[in-house]
């Protein structure tokens, strides 16, 4: 094969490749695009199938009081999370919460001394609908954060309730996302 032969067989693989690669760009926004119906993929914090946006849908979830310290950390950053720090709009929905608290020790020495735990928080929710009193949503939501061991104990209340507030943070967080995913797709 000749210099010439070679360069344009090489030439030729370029443009195969290059064809290979604008069909396989073509096919996949055809595929994507025929997700963006109501049946595929749509922005989770954009309106709702019922046009409502998904932050006034959130705004109208009543968040029940939950006992201990932890419990309000976590109601506290629901609302806020909701209601950006506003006023709450009329509630179309409640959200109960329980919670179970847990401690497990680490890296512990031959003597039995823990020199760091783990906070185990364990949340079960349900958003129901107060028009009908039907749950909508269900679930558990955990949230789990270690903390260090010192010999001064205004440092060891002190690093168990960051993680405390931590698991808290999470706990809400994961909630909240899982409430915009259902709230999103409701039709009411």
């Amino acid at each position: 094969m000749s210099s010439c032969e070679t360069r344009q067989a090489a030439g030729g693989h370029r443009f195969v490749g290059a064809f290979r690669r604008a069909t396989l760009v073509t096919l996949i926004g055809a595929v994507l695009s025929g997700c963006a119906g109501s049946d595929g993929f749509q922005p989770l914090y954009g309106p709702t199938t019922s046009g409502v946006n998904v932050q006034d849908k959130l705004a109208a979830v009543d968040v029940t009081t939950i006992p201990s310290r932890v419990g309000q950390r976590i109601r506290n950053e629901l609302i806020f999370q909701n209601t950006g720090g506003g006023l709450p709009a009329k509630p179309e929905y409640r959200l109960d919460i329980t919670i179970r608290e847990s401690i497990g020790s680490t890296l512990v020495k031959s003597t039995g001394e823990a020199l760091s735990q783990v906070y185990s928080l364990d949340a079960t929710y349900r958003l129901i609908r107060i028009s009908d009193k039907q749950i909508v949503a269900q679930g558990v939501s955990h949230g789990r954060a270690g903390f260090e061991r010192f010999q001064q104990i205004y440092s060891n209340v002190r690093a168990r309730e960051d993680a405390e507030n931590r698991a808290a943070r999470s706990v809400a967080d994961d909630i909240k996302t899982r409430l915009a995913a259902i709230l999103s797709r409701s039709q009411t």
